[in-house]
């Protein structure tokens, strides 16, 4: 186990090493380039096979004990460690990662993105896979740190150079809102580390913020919760994410969506709730404040894109689903509450799965008609997917009507929970503030249900006789194979919650009560 979870996290490295060098000549095939984006999905496939093997390996009686532990001396002198391990918190982000890096390496081997070399993105496909995978496996706060700021390059540069029109801006705006927003995290951590004598992050959630002042868990909770907010993404820090949604490639929407922004979300249940639960309880009005106006503002925003005449770009209005989303699971743990808590992680797994498959089919969508714009797409009468790519268009359907939250698939349980969590705050919260905040949010499913139906009736139904004079083919093999485990996935989130819940409950008891079970 312990084996096999730095295996996880340092692979990825290694194969991005690897896919520079020149294939061995009994590898090439009759494709160079398709030589290493073989070697990519190889890779990937690799990974996602250790961290199912990790997954069978777990102590499911007892996730909220650290299992799979590496803990080696790194840098003496400030008592940093190289701490790896996982727990019922992060096992699931850490398969979700390998399982939606390995389906995107699939997806690209067949329907590359239009850029400069395939080697260079599979590269960077991989340096981003070790950086995402290092986060959710990182005991220590400045291997955090250095985990959480691995992925802006790549991603950068996958924005940048395979993406679509103003990729440039878009990419120039995605790494200087998140640097800024890490370098006042950095000060945070620092802030904690040095004050409390240690990085390590069991040891402090331990000791749940005995070691530190009041004045410095505020401090330490604002520095840090600023860098996390903007990497979730929390309005009003959002304004990079729907300019790199709609400039980034297919696969970089895809892991954007389903990883990246889970990197914030998991920062402030891993280190601020435990650490700093005072500095937490302060800023928790605040933050769910926050969170409620996310829900209602990134739902508006795409009832105006959805809205006929309005031109309204398909990408963009889905990254500002996910401004809407994410709120649902800053509310959950705003809460500071096992129920709250319990339903952000939940959220978690379910946008990343919902919302994966939705940028899938919209990249697929793009591909064929040459645009993701929504009166395009429409025409007079609506783009009649049922009609003429009818697979297509039950896909998209169904991931609509998942990410609204229909009972019975992965979007209803979080933000269910989340809002439970809500109504019924930590002791010491403002209960009317709350109650506010969870109609606020209840209000907000309603707007999230609007957008998509409108969505669906524009894009799957209408004349497939009107509209567009272009044959849409339907969904490809390999498109199937990418995207069914996402859809499977759901549905078995959503009928057997406890699958996730089993897992992040007792580990979420632990880390509220200050690392006692």
């Amino acid at each position: 186990m312990q084996f096999l979870l730095a295996f996880i996290v340092a692979a990825p490295l290694l194969g991005s090493a690897a896919a520079l060098l020149p294939a061995p000549p009994g590898l090439k095939g009759k494709s160079p380039e398709q030589a290493v984006l073989r070697h990519g999905v190889t890779v990937t496939g690799v990974i996602l096979a250790a961290a199912v093997a990790l997954t069978l390996g777990f102590d499911h009686d007892a996730p909220s004990r650290i299992q799979a532990t590496t803990d080696i001396s790194w840098i003496q002198a400030l008592n940093v460690r190289i701490h790896l391990g996982v727990d019922g918190i992060s096992l699931p982000l850490l398969l979700m990662t390998a399982l939606l890096f390995f389906l995107c390496a699939l997806y690209s081997y067949f329907k590359l993105p239009a850029g400069p070399s395939p080697k260079a993105f599979v590269a960077l496909l991989l340096v981003l896979e070790s950086g995402t995978l290092a986060t959710f496996a990182v005991l220590d706060l400045l291997l955090f740190f250095l985990a959480f700021e691995m992925v802006l390059i790549p991603m950068y540069f996958l924005i940048a150079r395979w993406g679509g029109a103003q990729r440039q801006a878009a990419a120039w705006k995605f790494i200087l809102y998140t640097l800024l927003g890490s370098v006042v995290m950095l000060l945070g951590l620092l802030l904690i580390g040095v004050t409390a004598g240690t990085f390590d992050m069991v040891a402090l959630a331990s000791d749940n913020g005995r070691e530190l002042s009041h004045t410095t868990q505020i401090l330490a909770v604002l520095a840090i919760g600023i860098g996390l907010a903007v990497k979730t993404p929390m309005w009003p820090l959002h304004s990079w994410l729907p300019d790199a949604h709609t400039a980034a490639p297919t696969v970089g929407s895809v892991l954007l969506a389903g990883v990246l922004l889970k990197m914030g979300t998991y920062g402030f249940v891993r280190i601020l709730l435990p650490v700093t639960p005072d500095g937490m309880a302060t800023f928790a009005p605040y933050l769910g404040a926050f969170a409620a106006v996310g829900i209602v503002y990134g739902s508006l925003a795409c009832l105006v894109l959805a809205r006929k005449g309005n031109k309204g770009d398909l990408k963009r209005l889905i990254a500002y689903s996910s401004v809407g989303h994410m709120g649902f699971v800053l509310l959950g743990i705003a809460s500071m509450t096992p129920t709250g808590v319990n339903g952000a992680l939940f959220a978690n797994i379910a946008h990343g799965l919902i919302t994966g498959l939705l940028f899938f089919l919209v990249g697929a969508l793009k591909d064929r008609y040459g645009t993701a714009d929504l009166d395009t797409l429409a025409g007079a009468t609506g783009a009649a997917l049922y009609g003429r790519a009818p697979r297509m268009g039950a896909f998209l359907a169904f991931a609509a009507v998942a990410s609204l939250g229909l009972p019975g698939l992965a979007g209803f349980w979080g933000e269910m929970l989340a809002l439970f969590g809500a109504f019924d705050p930590a002791e010491g919260l403002s209960r009317p503030a709350f109650l506010t905040y969870t109609a606020v949010g209840a209000f907000g499913t309603l707007l999230t249900a609007a957008y998509l139906l409108i969505v669906v009736r524009r894009v799957c139904m209408g004349d497939p006789k009107a509209g567009p004079e272009l044959a849409v083919a339907d969904i490809q093999r390999y498109e199937f194979a990418a995207w069914t485990p996402l859809v499977a996935l759901t549905v078995l989130a959503g009928l057997w919650p406890a699958v996730l819940l089993g897992l992040t409950d007792p580990a979420v008891q632990k880390l509220l009560a200050g690392g006692n079970s």
